[in-house]
């Protein structure tokens, strides 16, 4: 498995020895963990602006009524 160093400031450091200890994990796991979580979050948010620029590509957009009938039916006035 890949290995990664990072540096990190005093007060992450205790904060992240003392989760370590109070979770029974260690350090390694809660960094590799966040990072799992993170990369997945924001792979997510990639993939989802990512098609929608392909939909704007493709022209695929509501048209002016289309939006003010969704914002309608949440009682907002969409202009």
């Amino acid at each position: 498995m890949p290995t990664v160093t990072t540096r990190l400031d005093n007060e992450t450091q205790a904060k992240l020895e003392a989760l370590a200890k109070a979770t029974d994990r260690s350090r390694s796991w809660l960094v590799a963990d966040a990072i799992r979580r993170y990369v997945e979050e924001e792979s997510w948010q990639v993939a989802a602006i990512e098609e929608g620029v392909r939909q704007a590509d493709a022209g695929d957009f509501a048209s002016d009524e289309e939006v003010k009938q969704a914002f309608a039916k949440w009682d907002v006035n969409a202009g």
